[in-house]
């Protein structure tokens, strides 16, 4: 066979490692598998890439890549095929679903498959590729962790691996100076990495998109905790909103959570209060070997799937075992925190607000 690996949407811990088991499993068959330039972009713009769409990958250029950060292949979550900008005359734009002129590219390339790592953007692209009749498997990457159908994510552990040391850090910096820390992580409308870390970091309240928070509820532990122990650690993931208020938003982004909360708290009590706003470095860095050992057992899958005649299908973690489901089901719903879960009544039981 004669394939291509590309890897879309945000970069996370682990998508070097998939790429190099995915490489050395594909040669162990007799394989040729390239590499597709910046996810689709390359398919969808290809007159920006006279060097070639494709990067030819062999032994030799994955070579010591597992521990690397990032993605050797580059990857954009601006190139959209389903909706893809074109600017009119007129200076409006219009955007236009080119799926099919993605299935005509990768045609044109002489590939027989796809083998696509993403989040849920990513595998929804992939399910529509396969709708037209080209083969894909999907390998499920985001450290957000809010991919239906699998267990987890690569990605996710170093993410709160990393958040957690953060949360550990300032520890020391609040309880010497009296403050309020808030610690703002990503999580747009899961707060899986908001709550994992927040749980381990032992911070007193936790907020995440799937409980709007009362401000008088997170006012109300931080005065218990003034009285107690003088200083106070706040986790808020970026898509957390008060009851009744959207999402806040910088310059037509997410973005601000931590800063909003800080000034109301600032105002409310007078408290010093300080943010700190993580952002992308929970997606930089070197992956935990958790992350390692799950990018290379993805990859590896992928082409086994692939091997076994699937055509549809994303790569699951099953544990102890790495199953395949279609990738329609995969993308069907967003998986966010059940508000039921074991982790969320443990972190009740231990006293922590939830904002509710």
């Amino acid at each position: 066979m004669n394939i291509a690996i590309t890897t879309g949407g945000g970069d996370a811990p682990g998508l070097n490692a998939v790429i190099r088991s995915a490489v050395l499993s594909a040669l162990e068959l007799g394989w040729t598998i390239s590499g597709l330039r910046d996810g689709m972009r390359s398919l969808l713009v290809p007159e920006d890439y006279p060097e070639g769409q494709l990067v030819s990958l062999d032994r030799a250029s994955v070579r010591g890549i597992t521990f690397r950060g990032g993605t050797i292949l580059g990857t954009t979550n601006q190139a959209e095929p389903h909706r893809f900008p074109r600017k009119q005359a007129d200076g409006t734009t219009v955007y236009e679903d080119r799926t099919a002129d993605v299935v005509e590219g990768l045609r044109a390339l002489k590939l027989d498959a796809l083998l696509s790592v993403g989040g849920d953007g990513s595998m929804a692209i992939a399910a529509n590729i396969a709708r037209l009749g080209f083969p894909v498997v999907g390998v499920p990457k985001t450290i957000d962790n809010d991919l239906d159908g699998t267990v987890v994510t690569f990605g996710f552990d170093t993410a709160v691996e990393f958040a957690t040391q953060c949360i550990d850090r300032l520890h020391s910096t609040a309880e010497s100076h009296g403050r309020v820390m808030v610690v703002e992580v990503m999580g747009r409308y899961a707060g899986w990495i908001a709550l994992e870390s927040g749980l381990a970091g032992t911070a007193d309240i936790i907020l995440l998109p799937e409980i709007p928070y009362r401000l008088d509820s997170i006012l109300a532990k931080l005065k218990e905790r003034k009285s107690d122990r003088g200083f106070s650690l706040v986790v808020i993931a970026e898509g957390a909103h008060p009851v009744g208020q959207d999402r806040a938003i910088i310059s037509g982004r997410l973005g601000g959570a931590a800063a909003r909360l800080v000034q109301e708290i600032e105002e409310a009590t007078g408290l010093d209060t300080r943010c700190v706003v993580l952002g992308h470095l929970l997606r930089g860095g070197s992956p935990n070997a958790r992350d390692r050992l799950y990018s290379l057992r993805f990859g590896a899958a992928a082409i086994r799937a692939l091997a076994a005649g699937h055509k549809a299908d994303m790569v699951a973690l099953d544990p102890p075992h790495v199953r395949y489901v279609p990738l329609e089901d995969a993308t069907r719903r967003m998986k966010t925190v059940p508000l039921d879960c074991d982790t969320i009544l443990t972190a009740r039981s231990l006293g922590t607000c939830l904002g509710d």
